[in-house]
């Protein structure tokens, strides 16, 4: 009998939990949303007894409050039977307020929708501090639209999905909006001269030929992809065989337009040859 994949997704209202549950739809898992914690196990067994559905997306939040102290034996007991992944969703509380006041939708913790937002924040980071500690990966979506996010969370899992070894993502940004939280292996490439200084070249992005032009004209960038390209082929085939299932590469440059969008899509044709599913994710375009 096939064991499924548990995907839970979880963390602070308003970080995008909708969204991510969504896409691993899309891509095929079987998804629940706001499951009590008493029937995590029961729903999950019978899914698996039926031998057809590899993989099962979770989504759990504060409005099951008693997910939280029953949470502990409800994880320990999944781990113990299946593979399972936990992603905590967050966000900086700035983030949470402006998307609450978009909406204009109460936070779960309000008593009728009539305490303060910030103390509601507040507190919910403290009852969920537990599960963020449990959380295989931690991702942050301050600077993510809901696109971003769906795309994120595709590229993580698409490979999982399809059955490939690894799934594995290049993702550009800009410095001066944050750096990534989710990522496992950071280039900077700040160093190579800046198109933005370039008038012909300032309102075009990476993706543009003659911001390309530009950038793999230069010594020092043709230097840096050689040594990329020979430390990729190398760590690749290692954390494949170490059966590491999504791998996340950051590309940095300062605005997150020019340089590390070209960079990361230079990348995604060096490393074709490797037997993973390729997602490019440009957070600033």
């Amino acid at each position: 009998m096939l064991k499924p994949t548990i995907v839970i997704i979880t963390g602070l209202s308003g970080s995008g939990k909708t969204v991510a549950l969504r896409a691993l739809e899309d891509i095929g898992f079987f998804c629940v949303d706001n499951l009590p914690v008493t029937l995590i196990n029961l729903f999950v067994g019978r899914l698996a007894k039926k031998g057809d559905i590899a993989k099962i997306g979770i989504g759990i939040d504060i409005r099951e409050q008693a997910f939280l102290s029953g949470s502990d034996s409800a994880l320990r007991s999944l781990r113990e039977k299946y593979k399972t992944e936990i992603i905590f969703l967050d966000a900086e509380k700035g983030a949470l307020i402006r998307r609450f006041k978009e909406t204009r939708r109460p936070h779960p913790l309000s008593v009728s929708g009539k305490s303060d937002l910030e103390k509601s924040i507040n507190r919910e980071k403290e009852m969920l501090m537990p599960l963020r500690k449990e959380a295989d990966r931690i991702i942050d979506t301050s600077s993510y639209t809901p696109h971003q996010l769906r795309q994120l969370i595709i590229s993580l899992y698409s490979g999982a999905a399809k059955g490939r070894a690894m799934s594995l993502t290049l993702m550009s940004f800009g410095y001066k909006f944050g750096v990534p939280q989710n990522i496992d292996l950071l280039f900077d490439v700040r160093f190579i001269p800046n198109p933005h200084f370039i008038p012909e070249l300032k309102e075009l992005s990476g993706l543009d030929k003659p911001v390309q032009k530009f950038i793999f004209g230069k010594l020092q960038t043709k230097e840096f992809m050689k040594k990329l390209k020979g430390l990729l082929d190398f760590l690749i085939p290692l954390y494949m065989k170490e059966g590491k299932t999504y791998l996340t590469i950051g590309i940095g440059c300062t605005g997150g337009r020019h340089r590390s969008p070209a960079i990361a899509e230079r990348i995604a044709s060096l490393i074709k040859r490797h037997p993973v599913d390729i997602n490019i994710v440009h957070r600033e375009l």
